[in-house]
């Protein structure tokens, strides 16, 4: 049978510890191309580049694997890889993008350069999936999650997606007890509460570092959140309609001004 040709992004650079683990366990599934930032990304959002040039470079840091970095987003690789790289050619059968180094649930996914890679894949008509490993440490360890992201993505390679989702799978921290398992998720209600340090540079100017703490307001145990919290694989579907449709009908009948 012909293998599948899988897409490979991320937000944290090319030459991140996260991508690398994606990629040995992609070459298990299929064909692989990457098209990667040739520098961290994270916290892009779906942000492109239009004002300024992309670069892009092939690149060799993966044995037997086509690979490029570019200059731009991860919403620029993924649509330079499609319409530049793979112009005229076959397109991808799933968008993978990570392993991000870092959490990527609740809130987060809005500000997720490695949901924003893959999100551009769902906007394209491509099965998407974003992976992130909720640790921040420097040393992070991203081995308990490739038996995870082999079962998933293909799982989404034999079974597909519906049209326009991408799937936010995140992983909790490597812990003495194993993972119990995957869960269907909601994403959580729960935000970041900012706080801003100032300070004072040489030249006497002011200047601002962001802070802040991760507050959850949700107390289900339907949701991202609660998943990684005990120790489970959580598994959001995401989609690019922001459209608030529950509010549609409010906004139609109470507008006096829609009949002005």
């Amino acid at each position: 049978m012909k293998r599948p040709l899988i897409l490979v992004s991320n937000d944290d650079g090319i030459t991140s510890k996260g991508i690398r683990t994606l990629v040995n366990v992609m070459k298990r599934l299929g064909d692989v191309l990457v098209v990667a930032p040739d520098s961290p990304q994270s916290g892009m959002g779906h942000a492109i580049t239009v004002g300024e040039t992309l670069r892009l470079t092939e690149s060799f840091i993966f044995e037997g694997v086509k690979a490029y970095e570019c200059s731009g987003t991860p919403a620029d690789c993924v649509k330079m890889a499609r319409h530049f790289v793979l112009r005229d050619k076959v397109q991808p059968d799933v968008v993978v993008s990570g392993v991000n180094h870092g959490s990527n649930t609740s809130i987060s996914v809005l500000y997720s350069g490695t949901m924003s890679a893959a999100i551009e894949g769902a906007i394209e008509g491509t099965p998407a999936i974003g992976f992130s490993l909720c640790d921040f440490s420097h040393d992070a360890d991203f081995s308990h999650t490739e038996e995870y992201i082999y079962k998933i993505t293909k799982q989404v390679l034999d079974k597909g997606l519906q049209k326009g989702v991408a799937l936010n799978v995140n992983f909790p921290p490597k812990r003495a007890e194993a993972v119990k398992g995957i869960r269907i998720c909601r994403q959580a209600n729960a935000k970041w509460v900012e706080e801003f340090l100032e300070r004072i540079d040489p030249n006497g100017r002011k200047y601002y570092w962001m802070t802040g703490n991760f507050v959850n307001f949700d107390k289900g145990e339907d949701n991202d959140e609660w998943a990684i919290a005990n120790n489970y694989v959580s598994v959001v579907p995401c989609q690019f309609d922001l459209t608030a449709y529950s509010a549609l009908p409010t906004l139609n009948e109470d507008w006096e001004i829609l009949n002005q």
